[in-house]
């Protein structure tokens, strides 16, 4: 076997293998996309934890008393840690 022919044959084996990659990720892109849309379409994609949206404005007030609860903690918590780790 020639230098020719083996650099004739690790090219088509290159674009062999980048074939089926490629077509591997059109295929998973696909199932992906399907997927999203059958989600969708059963309505799985709405968070049930999520409380019902309320006309009455206090929403925003309440998500910033949370988020200023959990910067709290995590204060509290960075500093206990440096106290008991010097």
């Amino acid at each position: 076997m020639t230098i020719v022919e083996m650099l004739e044959q690790s090219g088509v084996l290159t674009l062999l293998g980048m074939g089926v990659v490629f077509g591997f990720l059109v295929i998973l892109i696909v199932a992906v996309t399907l997927m999203g849309k059958l989600i969708h379409a059963i309505g799985a994609d709405k968070d049930l934890n999520q409380p019902a949206k309320t006309g009455s404005g206090a929403g925003p007030a309440k998500a910033a008393a949370s988020a200023t609860a959990v910067t709290a903690a995590i204060t509290a918590a960075v500093t206990e840690y440096r106290k008991t780790n010097p």
